[in-house]
């Protein structure tokens, strides 16, 4: 029998990511590791307590009943352990952590941020811009702002506003946009990694295909995709929230008429089954008022 000393803490986080989260992409996806990397964590785990911690089936990873009671006591563990280091790091009891994709933080969040300073001098807010979808812990992270349909597993998710799409481009570019068989006459900017919705949101309700757009550049992310539309080069189907400060602005216009509902919004999301702060609360309802405005 191994002692607690004895057991690698990185097998453990694995085995506690995985049964809060309920699989291993999203625990690879919060630990910022592979799905593959996580898999052989918990392998080593179940050797190391010589207990069977999962079983594997063909829906995925289950619980079995020692898994389920070592994973309560390791999410109490952790989330202690989270507290413990946001102590060593700031005794400021009036400073909330919020983490944010770097392209919500970039395009519409930080340039906001000295209103709610100025409504709220007395709380101050840490942003943690991250690309992945890291999960609130008490102590550590107090909240997060998501962009999905609020299907996350184990935690308190709040919708803020439902999203719109529509396509973008700069002004120079839309002089050659008419109807949307125009599409096919110009380069469609693709954001590589955007599974949450396609051209088809858009393009369904106008009675049209796919088939339409043609080839053009890819960027890694949303925020580069608005860039390379402002730049001239080429038409982004954007969400609305990402895209009405550089409208505002004039750097972008839409493209052709017609802004349709997604299935994707903006949520809060909480540890579940934490009481909310009071800071955490009056920060939640200024990005709600903001972003209904």
């Amino acid at each position: 029998m191994v002692s607690f000393a004895q057991t690698n803490l990185s097998a453990l986080r694995a085995v506690e990511a995985v049964a809060r989260l309920g699989s291993l992409r999203l625990a690879a996806s919060e630990l910022g590791v592979t799905p593959g990397a996580v898999s052989q964590q918990i392998i080593k785990a179940e050797a190391q307590l010589d207990r069977k911690l999962f079983d594997r089936t063909s829906k995925g990873l289950l619980l079995t009943q020692t898994g389920k009671d070592l994973a309560a006591s390791l999410t109490e563990g952790f989330a202690a352990l989270a507290r413990g280091v946001a102590s060593a790091q700031s005794t400021l009891e009036d400073t909330i952590t919020v983490s944010v994709a770097p392209v919500f933080a970039a395009k519409w969040l930080v340039r906001r941020l000295g209103r709610f300073a100025d409504l709220r001098p007395d709380i101050r807010v840490r942003i943690d811009a991250s690309a992945m979808n890291v999960s609130p812990v008490p102590g550590d992270i107090d909240a997060c702002i998501r962009v999905g349909r609020g299907d996350w597993p184990g935690l308190k998710v709040e919708e803020i506003l439902p999203q719109h799409v529509f396509p973008v481009c700069a002004p120079s570019v839309s002089e050659r946009l008419i109807e949307i068989d125009d599409l096919a006459c110009v380069p469609i900017i693709r954001e590589r990694k955007n599974q949450l919705f396609g051209w088809d949101t858009w393009l369904g309700p106008n009675d049209a295909s796919d088939a339409v757009l043609g080839d053009g550049p890819v960027f890694s992310d949303a925020s580069l995709c608005l860039d390379a539309a402002a730049a001239g080069q080429g038409v982004f189907l954007a969400l609305e929230t990402l895209a009405q400060d550089a409208i505002a602005t004039g750097q972008l216009v839409q493209a052709l008429p017609g802004r349709f509902r997604s299935d994707i919004s903006y949520w809060f999301v909480e540890p579940l089954g934490s009481r909310r702060q009071p800071q955490v609360k009056a920060f939640r309802d200024w990005i709600r008022e903001e972003m209904q405005a």
